[in-house]
């Protein structure tokens, strides 16, 4: 069993990308179940997905991800990455991005945000296990690609690249080609190089 936990604001594409996972799962034959709370955060609020996949035959009863029990999570935003560590198993992983979004939570609290205070929080916090926590820096992939809307895709992509998911870059394009608006598919590509 594989339990994945993507996390970011509303608006991002978490809520896409916890479908091409699951969409690249149920491809393999997989039982997959999925659960979003997106509600206020359709635009600038939390937004979590979970992905259970059973990847080894087994059937999800549940689509909900325990505390403790996430092999992956995949943060579009580092302090709603830091907010979901309870999650994350002892020899799980996160896969972050750097750029912080703002969320309304920390925009109506007194103290300003600051997402590199928030990075190095979870560098810290990871000091004993540097492999499990992978950064990666966003603004300058994206540039590359000329456009943020594809952050969910290598987002997934770095995901896979941990080994961590018995998952490849071919079953990330099947899902693509499956889940994304077709205007988008050629730029979602790209983004996984």
């Amino acid at each position: 069993m594989l339990n994945v936990m993507l996390t970011g604001v509303g608006g991002q594409g978490t809520v896409l990308a916890a479908k091409v996972l699951a969409q690249a799962a149920q491809e393999k034959g997989w039982h997959v179940r999925t659960a979003e709370t997106i509600g206020m955060a359709q635009r600038g609020g939390s937004v979590v997905s979970h992905v259970r996949m059973g990847n080894e035959g087994e059937e999800v009863q549940s689509p909900l991800i325990a505390r403790g029990c996430a092999d992956v999570i995949i943060a579009f935003e580092p302090a709603e990455g830091a907010r979901m560590l309870p999650y994350l198993a002892p020899t799980g992983v996160l896969v972050t991005a750097t750029t912080a979004v703002q969320p309304v939570t920390a925009a109506l609290a007194k103290d300003s945000y600051r997402g590199s205070v928030v990075l190095q929080g979870l560098r810290d916090a990871f000091a004993q296990a540097p492999d499990q926590l992978v950064i990666v820096p966003d603004d300058e992939l994206l540039e590359r690609i000329g456009n943020r809307k594809v952050l969910n895709t290598v987002l997934l992509a770095k995901a896979i690249g941990t080994g961590r998911l018995p998952l490849d870059l071919d079953d990330l394009r099947s899902a693509i080609r499956a889940c994304v608006k077709p205007a988008f598919v050629d730029l979602n590509l790209q983004a996984i190089g």
